[in-house]
Order: C-alpha cells, then structure tokens, then sequence
C-alpha cells in the first residue's frame, strides 16, 4: 500500500487539471480508509454514518473506537478531528489533525482542515505556512493559489 500511495503522491504533485486532481486524491482516500479488518471498517462505516446524519457525538464515539483498536491509523484520527470541528470543538480537532499528521505528514485533508481552522482563529500567518505544506503535495489544487494569494495579501496589507 505504501509504495502505491508514494506513486499517487508522486503523479498528485505534477497533476494540473481538476479531474485528474480529483482522480489522484480519490485513490488516496480509497487507500487510507482500507483498514484490513472488519471490527475496524464496523467502526469506521458506523462513524462515517453518524457524520453524514449530523450526530458528531455518536460519530466521535465510533471514531474512538476505531483509534483505540488501532492507534496508527491515520484515518481515525482525520476523522474524527472532522467531527470535533463540525461539533464547535477546535481544540480537540487540531489535536487530533496533529496526530493525523504525524502519522501520514502527506494528509490533504488533514492539512486543509488545519489551515481553515488556524485562519477562523485569527492566525492568518499559521494558515500560510500549512497551506503552503499542502502546496508542496498539490501544487495546482484548485483554489488553492487564490487562498495563498489572499493570504499573502493580507499579511502584507
């Protein structure tokens, strides 16, 4: 699995278009949600469910669950950091985007996420730096340049 993420990382990089963007970023979430197990997918589809229904709490629990039966899964943590941010609850979320990161450095939404929430919390020159990390992954990700942009004007304005 690793070496097929480092190839869809290696072809995001270069990718220009919206489709193929998109195309690249759906292989690798397909690769990061395949737990290989089936208490953990349980886990996982149940959470997904309850984030789709709009009930963050049940989602947080069946996220929990997954991330005590397995730790280093990266995905358990990104989703779970989704329903703490979805619930009011940044502090919690940016806890667990950190552990997200630390697991899989190459996380988009992970990174994305970070940035919105570093941006609605007043720190403007933390969202340019993340959002500079994702440009690095996904240099034409769309509407990207523009967020940089207006960041960058801002700090300078």
């Amino acid at each position: 699995m690793e070496n097929e993420l480092d190839e869809l990382f290696a072809r995001l990089r270069v990718a220009t278009t919206p489709a193929e963007i998109e195309a690249l970023q759906d292989g690798i979430w397909q690769l990061w949600l395949a737990t290989g197990d089936q208490l953990l997918d349980k886990y996982l589809e149940a959470g997904i469910r309850a984030l789709a229904a709009g009930d963050y709490t049940h989602a947080i629990t069946e996220f929990t669950h997954l991330i005590e039966a397995r730790p280093s899964f990266a995905e358990g943590w990104n989703k779970r950091a989704t329903a703490y941010y979805l619930r009011g609850e940044y502090r919690a979320s940016l806890l667990d985007v950190a552990e997200t990161l630390r697991l899989e450095p190459r996380h988009f939404g992970a990174l994305s996420g970070w940035a919105t929430m570093l941006r609605m919390l007043g720190d403007q020159r933390g969202s340019l730096h993340v959002l500079r990390r994702l440009a690095r992954l996904c240099p034409h990700l769309p509407g990207l340049a523009n967020q940089l942009r207006d960041l960058e004007d801002e700090l300078e304005g």
